[in-house]
């Protein structure tokens, strides 16, 4: 932490009172600038290295070229533009040549090309082709953060650099102060950022491209100017690729209805619980005695016990700022929050706000009709294509999939590829899957329940198609979730890269709402130091366990962890994940494909209503469920943050937690030569912030303060 304070000092400038205008003063000498070449933006005065990519070319659409008015939404019209030779033909022009790209959506304003084997070596050409479409607004910079991990090798970061940054300035700057600074800097406003004090989107009116890095850089540090990032459009998975190409996924699992009533009637049925369901005993996360026994030790949260003891979270907003939150699911539909009368209320806001895409956003976080016409078509492919035909249409994933598993058959190839596809449309939904964590209330015997099944969700979506976020999308996002009354912001986002604006926004959001507790994903990175936005000061960060009690292979550990609760493994056995509620079930996936007997992917049943998910992304959502419980017994929210927090560490606890021999041996590695050093190299967390490094236990590097405990927490909440 003192690096942090210290680099915030050494950089931090003062806006002036005794000298307005000081802005019109040259730059700071400090102000910094890249080398030729070198790429980087700042963080608190750190230099976060960046790499221009050669294989990909972004490209953003015009917005009157969106699906309006066109059968196709804009990603699809370039693929066939691109690949089927057709482009912008006009006089007679022949049709151009079809190219060997791969072209992916990114929200419904960009996508992303990729350069494969020929085209790999003429990319001027390829732009050239992309930028004769009508519907094209220009083509971008892609760059890639890459840093250093301990287990992993190398952990990349894809981003897109739009001619954009995300201003703020210093309180107390009149408008004529301000619109000095940018006339001097070349810079026009864009718009205001909502929810949030004195930041604003602005652009260049005089550079674009990697240049926009350089015009941040310099920005920082300037009289009046709080910070400046570049808004930069992340391309955020969930480790997707990583869950599918696990031995489980070589295989599907046919009669699906039938083999899981068969399961269920195997497992010891649960007593009392508060809404009926026959689902429970494959929930482990809530009560593991059902698939462990009364022998060996808990590995959940033992959330059936708090429920007992509690209103089960009644009366409690949980904010879950995520992706597509599809909360008309007969498990979530009765549980969705309603806004009240506020007074910035947003057009038609009623469940929430969607703050991905272009604009305002939109008042439904629901897959709207043009999403599902940019998803379906592959959903179909994966459906309807021989294995023959798979192959040679993704041989890109064939050859990869076929590296990982040499000994596998075609046909097994072929079914990798159709999870991989289907998966990576069914974790469009993750928003979906968290909130059926936190707060999912079964419809009938065979639905689902959450940790607080009486707790109201907040929906925000922050992610388009693909993962696509930016900086200005998750700033408003948390300003209005606790504009909105929420008392748990949940934030299954563990690998943004670190971010200032982000950082200071929710300093302002902590401090102005005392009570507000803010819950985010350790990251998937399994490396020592939570990710970004888990490892911001206030922020309670959550690593994920299995149920053998064991740190989860690709849990982050060590630096800013706070806690640790399920998060699911499905290296064994699907049923190792963490079940909650899915996305793919609705209509619109389904017209032109026969509902398959068998469950595919991550799915639990033929059309993905249910799913077996691995990450930190659920351990978070069930500690946010936990806060849930105990929010619900402190109903005039007499306790603040800081005490619900150490109620949370205080009752959590080693108990039924195991370390493998792998992590004892990292263990022992790490303490020999000192924490914090990074095993011996040059290392930047993946959140950019370095806490203090000092001794601490075995237990505590890998799981915080332990595994969290609803009933203890609830007992201590109702005692205090």
């Amino acid at each position: 932490m003192k690096r942090l304070v210290s680099s915030i000092l050494l950089t931090g400038f003062l806006w002036s009172a005794a000298n307005p205008l000081n802005i019109l003063q040259p730059p700071a000498a400090t102000a910094q600038f890249s080398a030729p070449g070198e790429l980087y933006y700042t963080f608190y005065g750190q230099q976060i290295p960046l790499t221009l990519r050669s294989d990909t070319i972004a490209v953003s659409f015009k917005t009157q070229g969106g699906t309006r008015g066109f059968s196709q939404p804009p990603y699809l019209r370039l693929q066939q533009a691109l690949q089927g030779g057709g482009g912008n033909t006009r006089g007679g022009t022949p049709p151009a040549q079809p190219l060997n790209v791969e072209v992916t959506p990114l929200g419904d304003r960009y996508a992303l090309v990729k350069l494969l084997s020929d085209t790999l070596n003429d990319p001027n050409s390829v732009t050239k082709r992309i930028q004769q479409e009508p519907f094209v607004e220009s083509t971008l910079p892609v760059l890639t953060r890459t840093s250093e991990s301990e287990q992993s090798g190398t952990t990349e970061q894809t981003v897109i650099l739009p001619n954009e940054i995300v201003l703020s300035l210093e309180p107390g700057m009149t408008n004529l102060q301000r619109n000095i600074l940018l006339d001097r800097h070349n810079l026009e406003i864009v718009r205001s950022l909502r929810f949030s004090n004195n930041r604003y989107i602005v652009k260049s009116k005089s550079v674009s491209g990697t240049a926009v890095l350089n015009v941040a850089n310099q920005l920082n540090g300037l009289a009046g100017i709080q910070s400046a990032t570049p808004n930069f459009v992340q391309s955020v998975t969930s480790g997707i690729k990583e869950q599918t190409n696990h031995n489980t996924a070589l295989s599907q699992t046919p009669q699906a209805v039938d083999k899981l009533r068969s399961k269920l009637s195997s497992l010891p049925k649960h007593g009392e619980t508060p809404y009926p369901t026959n689902m429970l005993p494959l929930q482990w996360h809530l009560d593991s005695t059902s698939r462990r026994g009364q022998l060996l030790p808990r590995t959940d949260v033992r959330a059936t016990e708090a429920w007992k003891k509690s209103n089960r979270g009644d009366g409690v907003v949980v904010a879950v700022i995520d992706s597509l939150i599809q909360w008309d699911h007969p498990d979530l539909v009765n549980t969705v929050y309603t806004v009240g009368d506020v007074k910035d209320k947003l057009p038609g806001e009623v469940h929430g706000w969607d703050f991905s895409g272009e604009g305002e956003g939109d008042p439904d976080t629901r897959i709207s009709a043009d999403e599902v016409t940019a998803l379906q078509p592959q959903f179909k492919k994966s459906f309807e294509l021989s294995n023959a035909d798979l192959l040679k249409e993704y041989e890109f994933l064939a050859f990869e999939f076929s590296g990982g598993n040499p000994d596998a058959s075609e046909g097994e190839i072929a079914t990798l590829i159709r999870n991989y596809l289907r998966n990576e449309i069914a974790a469009e939904f993750h928003g979906t899957w968290c909130a059926g964590v936190i707060a999912a209330r079964p419809a009938d015997e065979t639905g689902l329940i959450g940790v607080a099944p009486n707790a109201k969700i907040l929906p925000v979506r922050v992610f388009g198609l693909g993962g696509e976020i930016t900086t200005a999308s998750l700033i408003e996002a948390v300003g209005y979730a606790a504009s909105r009354g929420a008392d748990v912001i949940n934030m299954s986002l563990g690998s943004l890269m670190p971010d200032r604006e982000l950082t200071d926004q929710i300093f302002e959001v902590l401090d102005t709402h005392p009570n507000l507790v803010i819950i985010a994903s350790a990251g998937n990175e399994s490396v020592d130091g939570v990710g970004f936005p888990a490892a911001i000061p206030g922020v309670l960060s959550v690593g994920a366990t299995n149920i053998s009690g064991n740190r989860t292979v690709y849990s982050n550990y060590g630096g800013r962890l706070d806690l640790v609760a399920p998060g699911g493994d499905t290296e064994l056995n699907m049923s190792g994940g963490i079940l909650t509620t899915g996305g793919t079930w609705v209509d619109g996936f389904w017209q032109g494909i026969p509902v398959p007997d068998y469950a595919w992917g991550v799915t639990l049943d033929p059309k993905g209503k249910y799913v077996q998910v691995e990450g930190t992304s659920f351990s978070a959502p069930t500690v946010s469920g936990v806060m849930a419980l105990m929010k619900g017994e402190d109903p005039d929210r007499r306790l603040s943050r800081d005490r619900l927090v150490s109620i949370l560490k205080e009752t959590a606890s080693y108990d039924g937690l195991a370390m493998t021999k792998a992590d004892e041996n990292q263990y022992r590695l790490q303490a020999s030569i000192g924490f914090g050093s990074g095993m011996g190299f040059p290392f930047i967390r993946p959140s950019g912030i370095f806490p203090q490094p000092r001794p601490v236990s075995s237990q505590e590097y890998f799981f915080g303060s332990g595994l969290v405990n609803a009933d203890a927490a609830v007992k201590k909440v109702k005692g205090e």
